[in-house]
């Protein structure tokens, strides 16, 4: 009987700790993304060398197709007197749409569909679903909301920002139920990149597309920092229709909500007993692990899960701002506007 109510009073203690440090948790985890998505930023415009002098500008967009092939002869001919000897024509083209175009509604060539981005945020995470002073633009169709949040969600960028965000779960001894060392790092891996995938395909295409919701985030870059980030805390709760009307974010909740209960409910660790000598009383102590498959951890993680996505959208609205400065900074403070050509 005594031997049970420490097993259970050690399973309290265990829950009250693990509540204490789901904060710290929270915190830990976004610097380490922030420090390795600024680190791949610096990396990529270190990378982005100016145009050489001579070199003839860009063209502004690609979403004309072939609108290029039909400019003036005497314009073409005098950009390719000005390229750098033994570029070939594709070369030139592969410029058309502009690293710092944030949130155009433009196509790519990269197969990008009408009315999504390119954007990357920190020039690293994907942030196709970004559209800067957008107005109106047309809808998305099922198959493109389904198409863009799979090209997010499987981009090269997030193996390695799960491999990071597993890495610093198993130093947390988070989940202890998946165990240490390789095969435990691996199930975090797997659980880490199953969780935001599941999410990402709930909220950004399969309830959108059930309830005719735009999954696009709208910047708008008009009004103080206050009024901004307020703007961008309330697009959790406040979207668009397909038809362009303002509704309550059911996507975002219901969609955040189910992956949590998915999430935790499958592949997350069970209640589990280990054992642990104690050499005072020379006799081993049997201590239960709660299991994660509960309600209050199916809220918690929900309740994370609407947080990162706060978070994520603040960061929308002010990135590309960031990403001014930091090209002002790279060109000596000559930047050319936002989607624009530099002359």
């Amino acid at each position: 009987m005594l031997v049970e109510l420490v097993d259970c009073l050690r399973a309290a203690e265990c829950a009250l700790l693990k509540e204490k440090c789901l904060s710290i948790k929270f915190i830990t985890r976004w610097f380490a993304g922030f420090v390795l998505a600024t680190s791949l930023s610096m990396v990529s415009t270190a990378q982005q060398t100016a145009p050489p002098d001579g070199t003839a500008s860009q063209p502004q967009s690609s979403s004309a197709g072939t609108s290029g092939q039909q400019s003036n002869p005497d314009a073409k001919a005098q950009g390719a007197q000005q390229a750098p000897t033994g570029q070939a024509p594709s070369d030139k083209n592969n410029g058309s749409q502009s690293t710092s175009g944030q949130g155009k509604t433009t196509g790519t060539s990269s197969g990008t569909s009408s009315g999504t981005s390119n954007d990357r945020l920190f020039l690293a995470l994907p942030n196709f679903l970004t559209l800067e002073n957008a107005g109106k633009v047309p809808p998305l169709t099922t198959g493109q909301k389904f198409k863009v949040v799979a090209r997010g969600s499987f981009d090269k960028v997030e193996f390695p920002w799960y491999g990071v965000l597993s890495g610093i779960s198993q130093a947390e001894n988070s989940e202890p139920g998946y165990g240490q060392g390789a095969e435990g790092y691996a199930k975090r891996y797997a659980s880490a990149f199953a969780d935001g995938t599941i999410e990402n395909i709930m909220v950004g295409a399969v309830f959108p597309s059930l309830l005719h919701q735009d999954p696009r985030f709208f910047q708008t870059s008009k009004g103080g920092f206050a009024h901004r980030a307020g703007y961008a805390v309330s697009r959790i709760v406040v979207t668009r229709t397909d038809s362009g009307r303002a509704q309550f974010n059911y996507s975002e909740i219901l969609g955040s909500a189910l992956s949590a209960a998915i999430s935790t409910n499958t592949y997350h660790p069970r209640a589990f007993i280990t054992t642990r000598y104690d050499p005072t009383t020379n006799m081993l102590t049997y201590i239960h692990n709660a299991s994660d498959r509960t309600l209050p951890n199916t809220l918690s993680v929900w309740g994370t899960q609407v947080g990162y996505d706060t978070i994520t959208i603040v960061i929308k609205e002010f990135w590309p701002d960031v990403h001014r400065k930091m090209v002002q900074k790279h060109n000596g403070g000559d930047a050319a506007p936002v989607g624009a050509a530099k002359p």
